[in-house]
Order: structure tokens, then sequence, then C-alpha cells
């Protein structure tokens, strides 16, 4: 048997004061409407109700529209981006330089070249593949 399971949200009252710093701070730029949700743990409706009745911009011949991050903002954090994948290319570069080094030193004191050997056995698997 299922078990019917009500999940109960406490109604929170905030007061007058608190509504109008959260509707200062995204008049000033500071947070968007999802920041500050995240940060109060308020619902996004919530806070656009406060900007609607708090707002000093909240007359008939002004729209409200919240502006995604600048393009500044972007560009750093794709250059960030571009030296963290620099980076990465670099390591790798390094990584492949010390394989190679070791495949040279393993055919010097060897004598056998890895990179060309011929004569290595086929795995069982791809004989099953081949013969079907």
């Amino acid at each position: 048997m299922k078990a019917n399971l009500v999940k109960i949200q406490k109604k929170r009252h905030f007061s007058e004061g608190f509504k109008r710093e959260i509707v200062k701070d995204f008049e000033k730029g500071k947070f968007t409407v999802k920041d500050l949700g995240k940060l109060y743990q308020v619902k996004d409706a919530v806070i656009y109700r406060w900007i609607y009745k708090y707002s000093n911009f909240n007359h008939k011949s002004i729209q409200i529209v919240e502006m995604k991050e600048s393009g500044t903002q972007k560009l750093k954090e794709l250059e960030k981006k571009i030296k963290e994948l620099e980076r990465a290319v670099g390591q790798k570069q390094l990584h492949i330089d010390y394989l190679e080094k070791m495949i040279d030193i393993a055919k010097d004191e060897l004598g056998v070249d890895i990179k060309k050997n011929s004569n290595t056995p086929q795995l069982v698997g791809s004989e099953q593949i081949r013969k079907k």
C-alpha cells in the first residue's frame, strides 16, 4: 500500500523593511531575482511581487526588464575557460612527450621498435568478430 504523503509548508512572513531591502538590492543591480531567491530562499514570483509593490520604478510608463549578464562578464569567463583549456592541452602535450621519450629509451635498451612492431598477436575478441 502506498501511503499518502503530504508536504506541509510553513507560511513565512517577512517584514516590510526586509522586502524593501531586497527590492533595493535588485534596483541597484547587485543581484538578479534568481540570485536573491537563492540567497534568501524565497521564490522568484514572491520577489517579483515585492518589486511590483515596493519598487521606485513601478509607474505605468516604466517597464522593468531584468538584463542578463553583461558582455564583459561573459568575455572574462570565456577568457578564463580558454586559459584553463590551454593549460590542459599543455599538460597533455608534456605527457605525450614523456611517453615518446619512454618509447625511445625502450627501443635503445631492448632493441625493439615498439611503434612499428608488427608481430603483436591479435586479440581473441577480434578473431571472433571477423569469423562472423
